[in-house]
């Protein structure tokens, strides 16, 4: 199989050849291609040393920045384009379970491929030696395996963080870990206790993304719980109410994996949704199961989560506020939906509804349909809101502050009250938002 290279990385390559020096493309962009999937990066390795790199293509007239001289990557830049270029090398130790302490730089290319994390990372091509696959990366693909170069204790054992990159890439491919691979994953997953909160959340973040996230959070979560350990009350904890048939993990993971992977703050809110439930469990004389005030609870342990684990403050915040009003419930009118979408705005109102959704399929599958049919109409109703641009925020009224100063009203905080006072009565009567007919009313409410 041959693999059509940008122009960029051919002319890279090809000019490193031209100097004696082998040059290829390795890692991600080969594994992917044989995925057949688009390669987003392209990272090359070559014998060349550092120096040499830069000597080569700077002698060409092409800028080169030396952005990982320790550890051999410079980056040539073609027409605006960065491209990554590293010498082979062979790893020192790992003493912060991160980066090695030293490098060496070495002319085989098995050798730099010797200490990669899995099989399908460790394939280079190049157009003239074409795939090369000391470690059967390729037929760990076709088997959908994903296995460790060499032992695989020893290659979480220099960084942890590989253990998450494992069920990240079966959450992305659907790829069973193999068995060496699975029990070193399960043996060592106190490991992720010493890495740094922002690299866990990362892969986190596309673990959750994958179209196989259920599959992993389902059979791996003993492995997750050293990532958000505040999932662990949730396994096998019974819900005991005729809308569940599922124990609040089983719920929590069936409805992640029915969302829409594109927006992850939807997956992030049902993945947190229910942590609180365990904490708000109670009994009616029947014997049936209620978690009153949950959400507000699952609000406050997902803000922790959140924080903890480096999210920026606009997922913290769009999050926390999803899972703290995930069991909203409301009428499906239209007065309803513009005072729900007047307080949480349009893309909260829909990521809202992709929460209700996940939630409702994940409940008792007798119950789905007639609720899904609500959320529907819920939706129905809010397109057509926003497409008839009807009055939702103060910046939609008819009249500002300018407006009612020149109708003889003092600025300060009365007028704001005024202000939202009038919004309120333009959200129950959207008939009402006329410019004279809003200054008359601002005089009594």
């Amino acid at each position: 199989m041959r693999i059509k290279l940008p122009s960029g990385v051919k002319f890279i390559l090809n000019t490193l050849t031209a100097k004696g020096k082998e040059a290829y493309i390795v890692g991600g962009c080969v594994r992917d291609t044989y995925l057949g999937r688009t390669p987003h990066d392209w990272d090359i390795c070559t014998a060349a040393l550092p120096e040499e790199t830069i000597s080569i293509f700077e002698q060409s007239g092409y800028e080169v920045i030396p952005t990982g001289l320790r550890h051999g990557t410079v980056t040539v830049l073609i027409k605006g384009q960065g491209y990554e270029v590293t010498t082979f090398r062979e790893d020192g130790d790992y003493s912060d379970s991160r980066r090695p302490d030293s490098v060496k730089f070495v002319q085989s290319l098995q050798s730099d491929l010797a200490r990669r994390d899995f099989t399908m990372n460790a394939m280079a091509y190049s157009p003239a030696a074409g795939l090369v696959d000391p470690f059967n990366g390729r037929k760990d693909i076709k088997n959908k395996v994903i296995r460790c170069v060499g032992r695989a204790d020893s290659r979480f054992c220099e960084d942890g963080l590989r253990i998450m990159r494992a069920l990240r890439f079966a959450a992305v491919t659907g790829f069973a870990l193999e068995d060496y691979t699975r029990h070193a994953a399960w043996c060592q997953a106190n490991l992720l206790g010493e890495i740094a909160w922002e690299r866990k959340q990362k892969e986190l973040v596309e673990l959750l993304r994958g179209e196989y996230a259920g599959m992993v959070l389902r059979k791996y979560k003993d492995i997750l719980v050293w990532v958000i350990p505040e999932i662990r009350p949730c396994f096998g904890f019974s819900q005991n109410n005729p809308y569940h048939a599922y124990d609040v993990w089983e719920h929590t993971v069936r409805a992640v994996e029915t969302a829409p992977t594109q927006d992850i703050a939807v997956r992030l809110t049902l993945l947190l949704h229910d942590l609180g439930k365990p904490y708000c469990y109670e009994e009616d004389e029947n014997g049936v199961g209620h978690f009153h005030g949950h959400g507000e609870v699952s609000q406050k342990i997902a803000r922790q989560v959140l924080a903890r684990l480096r999210f920026d403050t606009n997922t913290l915040e769009a999050v926390s506020e999803l899972v703290g009003i995930h069991d909203r419930r409301f009428e499906a009118t239209p007065k309803a939906v513009r005072k729900f979408v007047s307080q949480i705005g349009p893309e909260q109102y829909f990521r809202f509804l992709e929460v209700r959704a996940g939630d409702i399929r994940a409940q008792a599958p007798e119950l789905v349909e007639s609720r899904m049919e609500k959320v529907a109409k819920l939706r129905q109703i809010g397109e057509e809101v926003l497409l008839e641009k009807q009055c939702l925020s103060l910046r939609d009224l008819a009249v500002n502050g300018h407006d009612l100063i020149a109708a003889g009203m003092k600025s300060g905080p009365e007028m704001g009250r005024v202000l939202n006072a009038l919004l309120d009565r333009v959200i129950e009567d959207p008939s009402l938002n006329e410019k004279n007919t809003l200054l008359e009313l601002s005089r009594d409410v």
